[in-house]
């Protein structure tokens, strides 16, 4: 596989988050180095948060591993154990099946650069928002409310 141009790679920007839960995600950009390299195991995504922004809201998956890696800026690492500041070097885990919410928070002032990795079972994979009324259900397009009704 040749090197990957990242500046090649589309930019995703915003969330596919319904009304109000994507107004702190709506200005983070994502580029998909995984699928630029034709992967089809695990993504690896460069996300970019503004200051404000977030990585998503806070969640958890069923199925899926995820890993971050900051590279530049600052963040604020929010999960069920509290807040934990993040520096270029730092790293985080979560492994698939553990109901620990978590997401990144940029309370500075100038951008996070993070590096993702996860693997890929959307098949299998559900995503649970604890402090909020959505559900991404195992196999689904889209979100629902705890009471099963769809955004």
């Amino acid at each position: 596989m040749p090197k990957i141009d990242v500046d090649q790679v589309p930019v995703r920007t915003g969330t596919n988050y319904p009304p109000p839960f994507d107004e702190r995600c709506r200005r983070r950009m994502r580029q998909r180095l995984g699928d630029a390299a034709g992967l089809t195991q695990f993504g690896v995504n460069l996300l970019r948060l503004p200051p404000g922004q977030w990585s998503a809201q806070r969640h958890w998956h069923t199925a899926e591993d995820e890993f971050v890696y900051v590279l530049e800026g600052e963040g604020v690492l929010v999960s069920e154990a509290g807040e934990q500041t993040l520096r270029p070097g730092d790293c985080a885990g979560f492994p698939a099946g553990k109901a620990d919410g978590h997401h990144i928070q940029n309370r500075s002032d100038r951008e996070l650069v993070l590096l993702e990795v996860g693997s890929r079972c959307p098949e299998e994979d559900g995503c649970d928002y604890p402090d909020i009324d959505m559900l991404a259900p195992p196999g689904a397009q889209g979100y629902t409310r705890r009471d099963g009704t769809r955004y």
